[in-house]
């Protein structure tokens, strides 16, 4: 059993949890006012959605996309085109997590369980976006991006601006990363007629396509602290992605793919952590957006 789930964790790349999980705990803590708002209820509810959306939407990704894997030389010895896996067992897999998801969402509140399911069939659409449209990197930093939304909706139990910029934020930040990633299968995609960036516009222009994208989100970060007043704290972690994405754009030299794989994962979780530490530390010294009581 234990083996069966290591398994699935590595059919979905458990790990990445980490690039989006920071920034809805970020945005529950601050929809929370700290400790003043929050239970072990809401944050274990928001823990259960944050991994069940995810399981569903990177297992749906791998069912979709298994002919497409077994013929990139890259992504051949993946679970299903590899036969690790039978698609019966990633089907239920998929199944069981949107149930859970859904079940999740209602013992929240009644917008977080309305918001439910179209939320879950939005995150399992961007498997389709490649076969249509070279915006599908930064669908799927929306897709990645709704955490921190979620997570506000399930504190708070309604909308606000406040985490729809971290949206966008995460957005920009997952869709830059995403072009990057995807340069490795320019030739293999546009032999199987898959739309991105780097087929679109070639490698060269793909990379100074994502380091603007990711110098829009540094723009959109800089607005965030202003308009919250978020203080020194803000623009120090806002200095540290500068760090991050001057490093990757510009210093970075190593093509091989183990240490791109590497050198991603790191600058990814890195972002997202700095995010999260820089709004607890905020609201932990005063930092408020008069969040109503529940």
């Amino acid at each position: 059993m234990f083996k069966r789930m290591v398994e699935f964790g590595h059919l979905v790349r458990f790990s990445h949890t980490l690039f989006a999980l920071p920034f809805a705990l970020g945005s529950m803590w601050v929809a929370a006012d700290g400790l003043t708002h929050l239970t072990w209820k809401i944050f274990l509810l928001i823990l259960g959605c944050m991994i069940t959306a995810r399981n569903s939407a990177m297992s749906f990704n791998r069912l979709v996309d298994a002919s497409f894997d077994a013929a990139n030389p890259r992504t051949a010895n993946r679970h299903l085109p590899a036969h690790k896996m039978g698609k019966k067992a990633v089907i239920l897999f998929i199944a069981c997590n949107g149930i859970l998801f859904v079940t999740f969402a209602y013992f929240l509140n009644p917008l977080a369980f309305v918001c439910a399911l179209p939320v879950w069939l939005f995150l399992l659409s961007y498997s389709f976006w490649k076969r249509f449209s070279f915006l599908c990197h930064w669908f799927l930093g929306v897709a990645v991006g709704l955490s921190p939304l979620g997570a506000w909706i399930a504190v708070r139990g309604e909308f606000a601006a406040f985490p729809i910029f971290l949206v966008f934020i995460l957005m920009l930040w997952m869709g830059g990363f995403d072009i990057i990633y995807s340069t490795q299968d320019e030739e293999i995609d546009r032999k199987m007629g898959l739309h991105s960036v780097p087929v679109r516009f070639g490698r060269a222009r793909a990379l100074q396509i994502a380091l603007g994208s990711h110098i829009a989100m540094l723009l959109l970060c800089a607005l965030f602290g202003v308009v919250w007043n978020m203080g020194v704290i803000w623009w120090g972690v806002t200095g540290l992605m500068t760090a991050a994405i001057l490093y990757i754009h510009l210093f970075r030299k190593s093509d091989d793919l183990d240490s791109m794989n590497r050198d991603f994962f790191l600058a990814n979780v890195g972002v997202s952590i700095l995010v999260m530490l820089g709004l607890f530390i905020w609201v932990l010294t005063g930092g408020s957006i008069n969040v109503l009581s529940l």
